[in-house]
């Protein structure tokens, strides 16, 4: 079930809300009455996401974006 909060609401309580998301739940997003985008928990099994590279393994807490650009 999709709960619908405000804007204001998601920026003061950001982290509660990540934490209700990684739970299951989803929330519908309302700025001035008007719903502008939803937030829903990644379905693991579609496979959306492809990793191409892990940065940790080249540098232990990753690289920073500024080197990546350097070597494009």
């Amino acid at each position: 079930m999709t709960k619908i909060i405000g804007l204001k609401e998601l920026r003061e309580n950001t982290e509660t809300y990540l934490t209700q998301v990684k739970k299951g739940n989803s929330f519908l997003v309302l700025r001035r009455s008007e719903p502008i985008f939803k937030i829903s928990p990644v379905d693991e099994a579609e496979e959306l996401w492809e990793k191409v590279i892990d940065f940790t393994k080249i540098k232990k807490g990753g690289v920073s974006l500024d080197q990546i650009l350097a070597r494009l």
